[in-house]
């Protein structure tokens, strides 16, 4: 009986950087059983080049200037038979995590990751296993230790609010930007930033990741 021969795994590399896409094209599309089929330099071309390729895999970026790679992956994750995605970021923050987990990503590796583990991440990934970075894993790890303390604390504290700065507090938690939070809050984008910079006095924060983090733990994002 003859042997079946499976194709390799087609991957679209999205990143607005042409520099950092020409290397991952270049490390991938020599790795066995891998082959690039496409790019796209920002989220928002993401829809037209499942449509064009139907990759199996996505290596997605985070910080692009139109579409972030957060939302581009949510929209994805949301069409019939998405592709698998793993995002690919020189940024670790507990809040692009935790974000990007949400939003359907399978992985989450840092930009420093070896070439020979991107390969295998991509492969794993397209056979169905979700994938992590060790120092992601342990982040996480730690992040759940902690959880049941944080909760009651990030609870209390986001109690000292109005209701109005709890809604704001619960925007930023999911990644929105001061405009969006106005459009959603129907606010100006003045009284948006006014509301911002009141949370982090009340609160002692010196950040908007801060009141992200403080919302996750809270339970609200």
């Amino acid at each position: 009986m003859a042997g079946v021969t499976s194709r390799p795994v087609r991957v679209l590399v999205v990143d607005d950087d042409a520099l950092v896409r020409a290397g991952l094209t270049m490390m991938l599309d020599g790795a066995p059983g891998i082959a690039v089929v496409g790019e796209a330099s920002d989220g928002d071309q993401v829809p037209a080049a499942l449509d064009a390729h139907a990759p199996d895999v996505v290596l997605m970026d985070v910080r692009m200037p139109r579409v972030d790679g957060i939302t581009a992956t949510r929209r994805l994750r949301a069409r019939p038979r998405p592709p698998e995605v793993i995002v690919l970021t020189t940024f670790d923050t507990d809040e692009n995590i935790l974000h990007a987990l949400r939003a359907g990503a399978s992985g989450f590796l840092l930009k420093d990751t070896p070439p020979a583990r991107i390969a295998e991440a991509v492969r794993q990934v397209a056979a169905g296993e979700p994938i992590l970075s060790p120092r992601i894993t342990r982040r996480l790890m730690d992040r759940v230790a902690v959880q049941a303390g944080a909760y009651a604390q990030a609870r209390a504290t986001l109690a000292t609010l109005s209701p109005r700065e709890r809604d704001v507090v619960v925007a930023i938690g999911r990644g929105h930007g001061n405009a969006e939070i106005g459009a959603e809050l129907d606010m100006t984008l003045a009284t948006v930033k006014s509301h911002v910079s009141h949370i982090l006095t009340k609160l002692g924060l010196d950040n908007r990741t801060q009141i992200a983090l403080l919302a996750h733990d809270a339970g609200l994002a």
